[in-house]
């Protein structure tokens, strides 16, 4: 897997102050992308053991209320197998730090048992985030008066409530 930034200080893709990481690779190619250049699987810089080391450093610090991953396309097969292992360590190492996740695929389409994006860590992994944002950005219901979404199709999901109560719970905010 590759990185294409980290952001840290950031408050744009969550709730409190986040770091946000940007993964390589995408197949999905939303028109107007804000990131097109992520598409690229070999953009960036690799994902080594030294990289997460000082990611998992600097979200120690107080002030950071948990990880945003972001792409690219965090559910890439590809990107899937090298997350697992970031997120299995975030949870032992800092389980009081919440991991939210975006993806341009359809979280009960995509993401589910047979669905085309489902791998065999799939399932881990929305076990272990506590948001996901899905759906393809779309140009059109481009909305920037939306919370941590680029478009009104994209949904914000209490991931933990979601898998709880077998169906769809999107969080809702205070405007």
């Amino acid at each position: 897997m590759y990185v294409g930034m980290i952001r840290k200080n950031d408050v744009a893709n969550g709730v409190g102050i986040r770091i946000s990481m940007f993964v390589s690779g995408c197949r999905v190619h939303c028109k107007g992308c804000f990131q097109p250049e992520t598409w690229n699987f070999h953009y960036g810089e690799p994902f080594t053991r030294e990289l997460e080391d000082n990611l998992i450093d600097e979200l120690k610090k107080p002030y950071y209320k948990g990880i945003s991953i972001l792409g690219g396309e965090p559910f890439e097969p590809e990107n899937q197998a090298d997350l697992i292992k970031l997120i299995r360590r975030i949870k032992k190492e800092l389980p009081e730090k919440s991991i939210w996740m975006y993806t341009g695929y359809t979280y009960d389409q995509d993401l589910i048992e047979g669905g085309k994006k489902h791998t065999d860590v799939t399932d881990e992994i929305l076990d272990s985030i506590d948001v996901l944002i899905d759906g393809q950005f779309n140009e059109k219901l481009k909305n920037l008066m939306l919370h941590y979404r680029g478009s009104e199709n994209q949904r914000v999901i209490d991931i933990k409530k979601t898998r709880e109560n077998r169906e769809v719970i999107q969080m809702k905010f205070d405007d």
